[in-house]
């Protein structure tokens, strides 16, 4: 069954994105996904429950990459770094879904709109833990985080929101390398650029920042 809803969405997330939400029927989903019509209707309703379920796969996708990709790793700045990159790579394997997000999320019923906005503070919880972790050991400054995460999050939307300038230019990774020795410009004190630099030459970070302020918290790599 969820292999069977898996294809679904994805053939829903080819079709709306190829010729939009409103002008998709679910014939041509059906089509897509090599099913019959009779069948669609064995696991959905109507055609909005398959852009709710499209939508809803993006957001799954954070929160089944990003807790694995942190196992084992206990240093505060490492877990960030990998966070954002395991989140990243979720935008670079779904960008279709990613910008069929920004695009139709309006959509949706009220009711499921408010599913999708509770499901995505989920999973910005779990950048913001990440965030806090590294303002307690004194890495970061003490920073607004919500306002930090949301700008971490729109980052690594960007990936796919405009995947045809990025992508032609450099892998995921590279883009987040990139990305975050321009974010942490501005939040990392000096113990923070100092143990960023160690990360960076052990290969797990991006290259630090030159200065970083001085350190005002607790000292845990």
């Amino acid at each position: 069954m969820e292999r069977r809803r898996a294809q679904l969405t994805q053939a829903a997330i080819a079709c709306f994105s190829e010729h939009g939400y409103h002008s998709t029927t679910i014939r041509d989903v059906a089509e897509r996904a090599d099913v019959s019509i009779g069948l669609i209707y064995q696991y959905v309703g109507d055609k909005e429950d398959l852009l709710f379920m499209a939508l809803q796969a993006v957001l799954d996708g954070y929160m089944r990459q990003i807790p694995p990709a942190l196992e084992g790793i206990t240093g505060p700045l490492h877990r960030f770094c990998v966070a954002v990159q395991a989140y990243s790579r979720v935008n670079g394997d779904s960008v279709d879904a990613t910008v069929l997000a920004y695009r139709e999320t309006k959509s949706l019923r009220k009711e499921r709109r408010s599913a999708i906005m509770r499901k995505e503070l989920e999973t910005n919880e779990l950048m913001a833990a990440c965030v806090r972790d590294c303002i307690d050991a004194g890495l970061f400054e003490d920073i607004d985080v919500d306002l930090f995460v949301y700008q971490i999050v729109m980052f690594c939307h960007a990936w796919a929101l405009k995947a045809w300038h990025f992508a032609p230019k450099m892998d995921v990774d590279t883009y987040v390398e990139r990305g975050l020795r321009l974010m942490l410009r501005g939040v990392l004190t000096k113990a923070g650029a100092k143990w960023m630099r160690k990360l960076e030459a052990s290969g797990v970070a991006p290259a630090a920042p030159e200065g970083g302020k001085k350190n005002a918290g607790h000292r845990r790599l």
